[in-house]
């Protein structure tokens, strides 16, 4: 009998071996498992932290970007009233005081421009004051010049137009940041 025991106790032995060496192997299994599952968790933690991060910049570019098209447009709209109202008080400055003076420095800086003038050309409503300012070239009316005078040389192929309104447009891009500077205070 000793022999049955010493194979069963050999036996038993081989098989708590064997159990020890599966747990073992099942518990680095499971801990492996454990391992990559806490990896592809913090992976997937540190994705959706950066996709709300990018998430959180595109909202924020889109919110800059729309703002700064509500400041353009109020921007715009602002110019356009401004630049509206001084076209409406040039267009009555020929009732003013003061115009006479302002039509005669008109005429002389044209003048200056086309020294060989043959005519001046004003507004029918200025040709009385314009006939006064210029005496020694004719003054002939023309209803397309509002506000100012155009000066004709060379039988009518060369001259220069110099009224209130075309040099407000040549400096409404610079005005305009002073403008809008005054409009946003």
């Amino acid at each position: 009998m000793a022999l049955d025991k010493l194979l069963e106790n050999e036996a038993q032995s081989e098989i708590e071996r064997i159990r020890a060496e599966a747990k073992g192997r099942a518990d680095k299994i499971v801990a492996d498992a454990q391992e990559r599952a806490q990896t592809l968790l913090e992976s997937r933690t540190r994705a959706l932290e950066s996709q709300r991060q990018a998430g959180l910049v595109r909202a924020k570019s889109a919110a800059d970007l729309e703002m700064n098209a509500a400041q353009l447009s109020a921007s715009e709209s602002g110019l356009t009233q401004v630049y509206g109202l001084v076209n409406e008080y040039l267009g009555g400055i020929s009732t003013a005081p003061e115009y006479r003076d302002i039509l005669a420095r008109l005429v002389v800086e044209a003048r200056q421009a086309v020294p060989n003038a043959e005519a001046v050309e004003v507004n029918p409503a200025d040709l009385g004051l314009g006939r006064i300012l210029v005496q020694d070239i004719p003054v002939r009316e023309n209803a397309n010049i509002t506000g100012g005078v155009r000066v004709i040389a060379q039988g009518g192929k060369s001259g220069i137009t110099n009224t209130l309104a075309g040099r407000l447009e040549r400096v409404k891009a610079d005005l305009a940041p002073q403008i809008n500077r005054l409009l946003a205070e």
